[in-house]
């Protein structure tokens, strides 16, 4: 406990240091941005001094409750979902649409501490400094917190935003296991959930005029560019493949080399060739393997088994589709070549998503206005729940500068310069969105 103290004082000083006073104005506050990031970084705060909040843990439920509190504490209305997603209400003048804003707060295995967090406390900083202006929006505002984006428990991702879009197929759902075997359903009800209740959180999205969300980059070209603020342009749809190769095991000592059937052979091959298919396909596509696990995993026994996930992406649908048509091919080749049984596993893919035009122009002229320089556009490699919310709703995305480009590990870091820079941008954009029809934002 006094380690995690220690941690959360260090890092609250290094967020404040240098900050400019100047960016405190218009009911926004570094100070209480910092304290609320220093405050969430504490909750499963790992030895590495990274973050470790799986979904639907009582490390996410702690996160979730805490911030609930500071919602309370801007004159929101609280409400969650059946798939424990958290909504912050801020009545507008015409309650029959919604601008919404937010992020999530789970992670990966010992992440950083602003990957998901920053976009939901930007989002509510925004509600909070309205309360101190006085601003009454012309229509609700919703801070909203998705659960389950990264998708580290169930190799899966941007489960909340999904279900709320009526995205998910629960015959599939139900199937899945977590990393310790536990069953979906269980998981649910382990913390309060139903899997009824889960089925049922799909909302009316006509009802919400805009998402707007804001991001670490996860890149370094903000970083080169010396910019606080990017705009998206659109978001790579990720496919991830649960690869199974199953062999025979035996005695490393007694087992000859000829006739083997070594699944982590052939699993090796497999990695290594991975890499060079999305090169002769598309300029932007990428494939990565970062989850292997091998059974009986004993230094003197030949496996019997090896299971990994491959992470595939494009910001081009159709290209994805040609990496992953080749990634199967090879694992047709390496089947055959290796003599083993391979079992494929589909347990995402999203389409990839184009943002809208008129919302990355307002996203454009409130940075301009913001920082007083050019916005710089730019896509995203990486999956978001504004990819799940661009499908339905007029979506922008802001990202916001990364220290040498460090996401999902303890290193990753954003000066609270940047941080509360990108938060005026968003202010500004929700405030001319608030003026907009949501017609004019298609």
């Amino acid at each position: 406990m006094q380690a995690t103290a220690s941690f959360s004082k260090l890092f609250l000083s290094r967020l404040l240091h240098q900050y400019p006073a100047a960016l405190d104005r218009e009911g926004i506050s570094g100070k209480r941005v910092a304290q609320r990031l220093a405050e969430l970084s504490r909750i499963g705060l790992t030895n590495k001094q990274g973050s470790n909040r799986m979904s639907f843990s009582d490390e996410e439920r702690a996160a979730k409750e805490l911030i609930k509190i500071w919602m309370k504490e801007a004159g929101l209305s609280i409400y969650e979902d059946g798939a424990g997603n958290v909504f912050g209400m801020l009545y507008g003048k015409d309650q029959s649409q919604s601008i919404m804003s937010g992020s999530h707060v789970d992670s990966v295995p010992n992440g950083g501490h602003f990957d998901g967090p920053l976009g939901v406390l930007a989002a509510l900083e925004v509600a909070q400094a309205w309360k101190e202006t006085g601003y009454v929006p012309e229509t609700n505002y919703e801070v909203v917190i998705f659960t389950d984006e990264e998708g580290a428990r169930f190799n899966g991702g941007l489960t909340g935003s999904r279900a709320m879009a009526g995205e998910v197929d629960m015959a599939k759902q139900v199937k899945l296991t977590d990393y310790n075997g536990t069953p979906f359903e269980e998981v649910l009800k382990q913390h309060g959930l139903s899997l009824k209740n889960f089925s049922e959180s799909k909302r009316s999205l006509d009802k919400i005029k805009a998402y707007v969300e804001v991001h670490i980059e996860q890149g370094k070209q903000l970083e080169e560019r010396n910019l606080s603020t990017g705009v998206v342009t659109g978001i790579a749809g990720p496919s991830w493949l649960t690869i199974t190769f199953k062999g025979d095991a035996g005695h490393a000592g007694n087992t000859p080399m000829i006739g083997r059937k070594d699944p982590l052979v052939a699993a090796g091959e497999f990695v290594l060739r991975l890499k060079d298919i999305p090169g002769q396909i598309s300029s932007s596509g990428v494939a990565t393997v970062g989850k292997l696990e091998v059974s009986p995993n004993g230094v003197n026994v030949i496996p019997g088994q090896v299971k990994l996930t491959a992470d595939i992406r494009d910001i081009d649908m159709e290209l994805k589709d040609r990496i992953v048509e080749k990634a199967r091919e090879l694992i047709t080749e390496i089947e055959e070549k290796h003599g083993i049984k391979i079992n494929v596993q589909e347990t995402l893919n999203v389409t990839p998503v184009k943002l809208s035009d008129t919302m990355q122009k307002i996203a454009a002229e409130s940075t301009a206005y913001v920082t007083g320089k050019e916005a710089f556009h730019l896509p995203s490699g990486a999956g978001h729940d504004a990819m799940v919310m661009g499908r339905y709703v007029p979506t922008a995305m802001l990202f916001t500068n990364s220290k040498d480009g460090v996401s999902h590990n303890p290193k990753e870091w954003s000066s609270l310069e940047h941080c509360v820079e990108t938060i005026h941008v968003l202010k500004h954009m929700l405030e001319k969105i608030d003026q907009s029809d949501r017609s004019e934002l298609e």
